[in-house]
């Protein structure tokens, strides 16, 4: 919790812990059809990362997907690999799960994002993202 709390901080958003913990439970309870949440320990065994896949499907390539909806690494983390290997970690689940590709978005800011994407060899696409809320 400590860690998705953070990474929600870094976004400024502020769910209610108890819709985070139903989120991790979905994705515990059905990792082939919801997804699957990663976290990375150091060597004392502490959590410093995680990185949460979903499953979807994109009808213009006719397969199964991974969104890594979720990656975030510790401040005093940053710049050990640790982004590399959850990224590595979320492309073998992908094979796992027969999904063709992995794709996942970041903040037109987040500079120190970006490079470690292009570092690992993701292409960057130029799509606009829109939302609309489903509840009143």
């Amino acid at each position: 919790m400590p860690l998705v709390r953070a990474y929600c901080d870094f976004y400024e958003v502020s769910p209610a812990d108890e819709d985070l913990v139903a989120v991790s439970h979905a994705l515990i309870a059905d990792p082939d059809r919801e997804g699957i949440q990663l976290i990375a320990r150091d060597d004392a065994g502490t959590a410093v990362g995680f990185a949460t896949v979903y499953w979807s499907w994109d009808t213009l390539s006719a397969a199964r997907v991974g969104i890594m909806h979720d990656l975030f690494v510790q401040p005093e983390t940053r710049g050990t690999g640790v982004a590399d290997q959850l990224i590595a970690a979320c492309l073998d689940e992908c094979r796992q799960h027969g999904a063709a590709r992995l794709g996942w978005q970041t903040a037109h800011d987040n500079a120190r994002a970006q490079r470690v994407y292009e570092r690992v060899g993701a292409t960057r696409e130029e799509w606009v993202d829109y939302w609309l809320s489903v509840r009143p």
